[in-house]
């Protein structure tokens, strides 16, 4: 993973370069990826990991006991490529635990979260490495992303808002539009120190992104952003066979209460609020989208969901404080709708092909 210095090679090197190979003892990005290879997609992963042209990098595989967990396959890539290692879980866990189980093994300076239907193209991790060195190494970096369905890609919810961005780095406060997109927990670096200061990790059960990311989001004092597509995924929705058994789309509910929670904690964040509680929304209507219903005319909401929408409109009752909390807000710049494609290096296009499943995108968290 790293350069042997010889003393030919010392006299070649400037001393900042010398100095900062010396000091670097862990590589600089961790990819830890979720070893539930549903679609026989997870080889593929890991070569679009590992062929990568930026080396300093580990590849964390962590598997559990389910029948979609190959451990032949993680093996077999262990054995080949010293970056890889494997974590073993016993039982079925769930999504959730196994992020976690990666962030603990890891070593890198920053995570990256990815599922085996995840694909990052060939420079990808070079030019986060580099933004991430420009932005003077902020606690996440964000980054665009497309999805693929029969052949043709399109880019994520969030790409317009992305693309608009300058090469500095800023605080939450500053861009609380981005509160308005989805909580994917793949689309960012997480600076690991701050995960582990933060005491951050993903819950049980369904929608475990949701909370984790926003505390993330919340907790970084600056944020960068990198304006590339640079992972695709090649299927709509990622489950693990442990998250669905009791849960219901209601759950939903209870992670974006969390994460109201912490801005209630932190009082000059109210801005955010309308924001996330527009994502809540739209993220619960397309979960009905999804199981073939349609709700009544008061649920529907557009871009801009009204700020009267309490718990009548939302089948729990802890959806009322949300809304209190948003209708003291402006709701009206509410919402993250990608426009415009960004620069990138995994093709994108502006509108969802023909026959595409309703997209997450917008949506779903």
């Amino acid at each position: 993973m790293h350069q042997t210095l010889t003393s030919d090679s010392l006299s070649c090197l400037e001393l900042p370069t010398y100095v900062s190979m010396i000091m670097r003892t862990s590589p600089m990005i961790s990819v830890i990826v979720a070893a539930h290879d549903l679609q026989g997609q997870l080889e593929s992963c890991l070569r679009s990991i590992l062929n990568q042209s930026f080396r300093d990098l580990e590849v964390v595989a962590v598997l559990d006991q389910s029948p979609e967990c190959p451990a032949n396959v993680v093996d077999d890539y262990a054995q080949r490529d010293g970056r890889v290692s494997v974590v073993r879980l016993k039982g079925v866990v769930g999504i959730g635990r196994i992020r976690n189980a990666g962030a603990e093994h890891a070593a890198g300076d920053y995570l990256l979260f990815l599922d085996s239907d995840h694909i990052v193209g060939g420079t990808t991790l070079q030019a986060m490495a580099d933004q991430l060195q420009a932005t003077d190494e902020p606690d996440v970096l964000l980054f665009g992303h497309t999805r693929l369905h029969h052949r043709r890609s399109w880019h994520g919810a969030a790409a317009e808002l992305i693309a608009q961005q300058g090469r500095e780095s800023f605080a939450p406060i500053d861009l609380p539009e981005l509160f308005g997109a989805p909580a994917y927990s793949w689309d960012r670096l997480f600076r690991r120190d701050m995960w582990i200061r933060q005491h951050l990790s993903f819950p049980d059960g369904l929608y475990e992104e949701v909370s984790a990311v926003h505390r993330a989001m919340l907790a970084a004092d600056r944020i960068g952003v990198l304006r590339w597509n640079c992972v695709q995924i090649r299927r709509r929705l990622t489950q693990h066979p442990a998250d669905a058994p009791g849960g219901t789309h209601f759950d939903v509910f209870a992670r974006y209460e969390e994460s109201f929670g912490l801005l209630q904690e932190r009082t000059a964040l109210d801005a955010l609020a309308p924001f996330l509680f527009t994502r809540m929304i739209r993220h619960y209507l397309f979960l009905l989208n999804l199981e073939g219903c349609s709700p009544a005319p008061s649920a529907r909401s557009s871009s801009n969901a009204p700020a009267s929408t309490t718990a009548d409109s939302s089948p729990t009752a802890t959806s009322a404080p949300m809304a209190a909390r948003a209708s003291s807000s402006n709701s009206s710049r509410a919402g993250c709708t990608a426009l415009s494609r960004p620069p990138g290096s995994l093709s994108s296009h502006a509108a969802s092909p023909p026959g595409a499943p309703p997209s997450a995108e917008g949506s779903a968290g």
